[in-house]
């Protein structure tokens, strides 16, 4: 063999490798639900990956994240979303390698800075101690790094027993100003949050939460945003339930109508937390509490309907998943919301503010107090804490019985 014949069989051999392997690679999305056409992209991107990969020399072993962000990294003229498709296949690729040709798993990272060991420990105590939902960590944890942070820029090291009520409220008010209300008020409950957390463990011992001024919160003075009856069934009919997604939505929907279940509650809702036998539902509400609430008939029929036709129990313990492959349960409440955006744009019905799923919500409780219910009754079955939340309902009463009030009694001569 010539010198020139074993420079390019030295050059071909990192793409014969990968060629071998993307038989199964395909094989094992198409199990997974890929469609054919998706199947066909994700190939294109990974014989241009084989390609590019040939032309470096880089080896089979050799594969690992830094050189998939290189190929990404290749060219700045490429749209964003194309970029976006090649990152997600390529990371299907090599997590299939690792797994069946050998490609090693990626060294581990180092050891975290203490900022990052600190906070770690205050999220597994979110988690663990706390019960708190993953939305309220994410809203937490920036909050406390920030303050982390700004003490190693300050001090140079990390150290929690330099913090004092006068650290506290200096780094408060640097960061207050400008920002909107529910900001401050958020930034507080996350370092009185952070500072108990930090007496409970023993890391200090004072319990500098006290030192956290409270932000003024001006109470709802507005009618909550909510759907009326007439606009839900406008929204029920127009989900058309002749398909697997419209089956699904159509499911969703009636447990935010009926039973004004939260967005996160539907992502968590399990297979083995419907019973069927005596009628009931279990939901895990806030605060890792559950409960049982009755399952109305049309709920009850469009949920066997859906677990029926459209999903297996193979497919995990999630009730709702993802139409589209792979068949996984919902990401978050996010895609409850994005679920009901979408159905109330096919019924025409136009509302404003935040929360598409609490519209629902709050039309199951603005018809419980027009229908007679009191707050205590209304706060058991949308499961509030505390009345004062229920509270907002009371103004629907209250503005109900403006259209039926006499006129103010004038007496003769007045004027």
């Amino acid at each position: 063999m010539t010198t020139n014949t074993q420079k390019r069989a030295e050059v071909r051999e990192p793409a014969g490798l990968l060629n071998s392997h993307i038989a199964g690679f395909l094989a094992k999305l198409r199990a997974a639900g890929y469609s054919e056409r998706t199947l066909k992209k994700k190939q294109s991107v990974a014989t241009a990956f084989i390609k590019w990969s040939q032309g470096k020399k880089i080896r089979l072993h050799e594969l690992n994240e830094a050189v998939v962000a290189a190929f990404l990294g290749r060219s700045r003229e490429r749209r964003a979303t194309r970029v976006k498709f090649e990152k997600s296949a390529l990371r299907l690729l090599l997590d299939y390698l690792r797994h069946g040709a050998g490609v090693p798993d990626p060294l581990p990272s180092p050891c975290p800075s203490p900022v990052d060991g600190l906070v770690c420990r205050y999220v597994d105590y979110l988690r663990k101690d706390r019960g708190l939902a993953e939305n309220s960590i994410l809203v937490y944890v920036p909050f406390v790094r920030d303050l982390l942070r700004d003490q190693v820029s300050r001090a140079g090291d990390l150290s929690v027993k330099a913090f004092d009520a006068a650290t506290i409220r200096s780094f408060l008010l640097s960061h207050v100003r400008e920002r909107s209300g529910e900001y401050r008020r958020l930034l507080a409950t996350s370092l009185r949050s952070f500072f108990r957390f930090l007496f409970l463990c023993g890391d200090l011992a004072v319990d500098l939460s006290l030192s956290v001024p409270s932000v003024r919160k001006c109470q709802k003075t507005g009618i909550p945003a909510f759907l009326s009856p007439e606009e839900i069934d406008r929204v029920l009919a127009a989900t058309d339930q002749s398909t697997a997604t419209g089956r699904r939505d159509y499911a969703i929907l009636l447990l935010l109508a009926r039973l004004g279940l939260r967005a996160g509650e539907i992502v968590t809702l399990e297979l083995n937390d419907v019973l069927w036998r005596s009628g009931e539902i279990v939901v895990r509400g806030k605060g890792r509490i559950t409960e049982s609430l009755p399952l109305p008939a049309d709920v009850g029929a469009a949920l066997a309907r859906y677990l029926r036709e459209d999903r297996s129990v193979r497919e995990g313990r999630r009730v709702f998943r993802r139409v589209y492959a792979p068949p996984v349960g919902l990401t978050g409440p996010a895609a409850v919301g994005h679920i009901v955006r979408l159905s109330l744009t096919r019924a025409g019905v136009q509302r404003s503010g935040r929360g598409a799923a609490h519209l629902f919500r709050h039309g199951l409780g603005t018809q419980m107090i027009r229908k007679g219910a009191s707050l205590a009754e209304i706060a058991e079955v949308l499961r509030h804490r505390s009345l004062n939340t229920t509270a907002i309902y009371a103004q629907v009463s209250f503005e109900a019985l403006r259209t039926v009030a006499t006129p103010w009694p004038v007496i003769r001569g007045d004027r």
